[in-house]
């Protein structure tokens, strides 16, 4: 009951503010839209009727000999063979708001790549005539959601850590701070280089990397919150009770611990976003053909004349830590005690 009054007061307090709100309200908007990129911007139809039969491109791989087409391979819906045959009477095609993938390349284009913005580019296209503004919808669903699994994994192993040495203190803690001590002071930019050279990039080997440093600064946090709350008067209490330690720390210590997780998930999260967009303007993140703000960007410098390439994913990833920034703002604000 409690708790539960806690929860509501805090989101009392963190809803009052309309500058929490509205961020909150408008970065979960564009992320669950970005979830449905396949649905906003692909250049496959979503449905599409030919000669008074029903077809899905967008969930099945149709061949082009489906069509009566002569390739063995997937139809391609931007070809003039299909948008003829989609074009005749009695046949009809359903295509996204954007008719553009993230890896669509526009063959067609009048001006040179990367070309200006235009009816079937509408943010224009990078220097492979590819549409930006698809790999900018693509782009920001990854970053999210990297930034989400780097975040869940860091807290998950900085909560370990945190507590095993706040609450046993003593040779444990003294251990863990010598081994966090030098295990932060690894060269990690050069250890991405070095790996990043000897694997191939993915996004598993730049979580995998990131999630071995990612943990030390929530641990810290966690590791004072213990030290305070093992001599509370309540967690003496469950010991004479005789609860174990695994019992006193997730169901005592560690829920009175979890304001100073909570209220920095959200700078967390747009550290990852940030992280992310340096690797990959460095060419150390994703692969060459994912799509990243931090390629967009990269592009940008290399082609300064197309202000729709850096001017666009600034916009888009300054609005994103801008909105993550004044969500942890607001999280911090209404579980800060001393403002009751």
């Amino acid at each position: 009951m409690n708790m539960n009054m806690e929860n509501s007061s805090i989101w009392d307090n963190f809803s009052s503010s309309k500058r929490n709100i509205y961020s909150l309200y408008i970065f979960l908007f564009f992320f669950i839209l970005s979830m449905f990129a396949e649905i906003l911007s692909n250049d496959k139809p979503l449905v599409m009727s030919i000669n008074e039969e029903i077809y899905f491109p967008i969930i099945i791989d149709y061949k082009e000999k489906n069509f009566g087409g002569y390739f063995d391979t997937e139809a391609d819906y931007k070809d003039s063979f299909m948008q003829e045959l989609i074009a005749k009477d009695n046949n009809w095609a359903i295509f996204p708001i954007n008719p553009n993938s993230y890896n669509t390349i526009n063959l067609d284009n009048p001006s040179p790549n990367p070309a200006p913005p235009s009816e079937y580019n509408y943010l224009g296209t990078d220097d492979r005539g590819r549409d930006v503004l698809a790999r900018l919808i693509y782009g920001f669903r990854l970053s999210v959601i990297f930034a989400f699994v780097l975040t869940i994994i860091g807290v998950i192993i900085g909560i370990f850590f945190g507590a095993i040495q706040g609450y046993f203190a003593g040779r444990t803690d003294l251990f863990l701070q010598r081994f966090i001590e030098i295990w932060s002071s690894m060269p990690e930019l050069y250890l991405l280089i070095i790996f990043s050279s000897l694997f191939e990039p993915s996004i598993s080997l730049l979580i995998i990397l990131l999630s071995l440093f990612g943990w030390i600064g929530l641990a810290d946090y966690v590791r004072a919150e213990f030290l305070k709350g093992r001599n509370m008067d309540y967690v003496i209490a469950a010991r004479t009770m005789g609860l174990t330690n695994y019992q006193i720390i997730i169901r005592h210590i560690l829920p009175n611990s979890m304001i100073s997780v909570i209220t920095f998930l959200p700078f967390r999260i747009s550290g990852a976003i940030l992280i992310l967009t340096s690797l990959d303007f460095l060419g150390l993140g994703v692969p060459p053909d994912t799509p990243s703000l931090g390629e967009l960007l990269s592009q940008g410098k290399e082609n300064i004349e197309a202000w729709w390439l850096s001017l666009s994913t600034f916009f888009v990833l300054v609005g994103t830590l801008l909105l993550l920034i004044f969500i942890g703002e607001g999280l911090r604000e209404s579980m800060d005690t001393r403002s009751k």
